[in-house]
């Protein structure tokens, strides 16, 4: 399929692919109603972004749903372990939904700014954030050079302070 035209190119995938998205993403998740609303995610991503011809309209529709299937899991694994961590509290708070919703979203946006970081990044990042060790500690642990740990701390501060600033 070749069409340049944006409007009728959403059309024309809309209508000769939405049921085979439909179908794929059902049994991929085994839920149909989730597979409904990521299809219908999938085309609202394609009205937003890509003006240009699509070849291989079925594979363009399939990397849009699995990279939302992706930020679907995340999002679940985040709220989970959030809730979990409210359930083990000795005192529960009491956390309006709205304010949970919140919680988790900046969550969520923390969980893909660390994982845009490479691996040795985010793991020099979360031992000295969450566990409180020293350069020479994370350096020792890892097996890194003191200048290594300083180069991903920078990096990860300076990720961190460009997320602030809005990039």
């Amino acid at each position: 399929m070749s069409i340049t035209n944006s409007h009728s190119l959403t059309e024309s995938l809309y209508r000769d692919h939405q049921p085979w998205l439909k179908d794929w993403l059902r049994r991929k998740l085994g839920c149909s109603q989730r597979a409904a609303d990521l299809a219908q995610d999938t085309f609202v991503r394609v009205m937003c972004g890509r003006t240009q011809s699509i070849s291989e309209a079925r594979g363009y529709l399939a990397t849009i749903a699995r990279g939302l299937m992706v930020d679907m899991f995340r999002r679940q694994a985040v709220e989970s372990a959030y809730l979990e961590a409210l359930a083990v509290q000795l005192e529960p708070e009491s956390i309006e939904l709205e304010a949970q919703a919140i919680i988790i979203e900046t969550l969520v946006e923390l969980d893909r700014l660390l994982d845009q970081l490479g691996s040795r990044t985010r793991s020099v990042f979360l031992l000295a954030q969450l566990e409180g060790l020293t350069q020479v500690e994370i350096g020792q642990r890892l097996n890194i050079s003191l200048p290594t740990v300083r180069k991903h701390l920078v990096r990860a501060f300076t990720e961190c302070l460009l997320l602030v600033a809005g990039r």
